[in-house]
């Protein structure tokens, strides 16, 4: 398939990249509401409308940067507010909610992943059609994918690091649960180093394998 240049890229990851962010979050205060936490329901965070999770910063002006200067995305969307103590079981459900927002992000990509097929059915039909779906669910299952696997990446704020919190034995719960503030610095470094990178990037690859489309999602972004 034919190879975009970055305006065209950009435009395919938009729509892709905004709900991979936003319905994470949205899956957090979900579950959380029904674990007992009704925190980010009554804040209006329990929706899938992307406009009430965007940052601006985040979500629009660091993905645009970083993909215009360095070629990857890397963006945010606002935190969803979880009061543990509002709980039922908290170390437990605290667990069950971090691991909300990957487990979308999985379910997501299984959705572009068929709509990658979609695409593939319809391409004789109508190319006009056919191409933006599978440019579209290509983007949508990689950046899900990249999207589960960071987040997964046990170090606090991250959602690895709070089921790891959660399972760790409360004492060392607690010891770890104070590196927290420096969680984002590791990760900068680790970027910057490219050690991030170098981890992630298997775990990701070998996880699009396991998904419908998987061999238009390495032919496009992934050679």
């Amino acid at each position: 398939m034919n190879a975009l240049n970055h305006l065209q890229l950009l435009a395919v990851l938009a729509i892709p990249v905004l709900f991979a962010i936003t319905v994470h979050e949205a899956a957090h205060g979900w579950v959380a509401n029904r674990l007992g936490d009704r925190t980010a329901f009554m804040l209006g965070r329990v929706t899938f409308n992307p406009l009430r999770h965007v940052d601006p910063v985040g979500t629009i002006l660091v993905p645009v940067v970083t993909f215009l200067l360095a070629g990857f995305l890397f963006g945010w969307a606002k935190p969803v507010p979880v009061d543990w103590r509002n709980l039922r079981h908290p170390r437990r459900d605290m667990a069950l909610v971090a691991a909300a927002g990957p487990g979308a992000n999985l379910l997501m990509a299984l959705f572009w992943g068929l709509t990658i097929h979609l695409g593939l059915i319809l391409m004789p039909v109508s190319q006009w059609v056919a191409l933006p779906l599978v440019y579209s669910g290509a983007a949508g299952v990689l950046i899900n994918v990249f999207l589960m696997v960071l987040n997964l990446f046990p170090v606090l704020p991250l959602d690895g690091g709070r089921i790891l919190n959660a399972l760790l034995p409360p004492r060392i719960a607690y010891t770890f649960s104070r590196l927290e503030p420096y969680g984002l610095i590791i990760l900068l470094a680790l970027l910057v180093t490219g050690l991030l990178g170098a981890i992630l990037l298997p775990l990701v690859i070998a996880t699009v394998g396991l998904l419908p489309g998987s061999g238009i999602v390495k032919e496009l972004f992934l050679v």
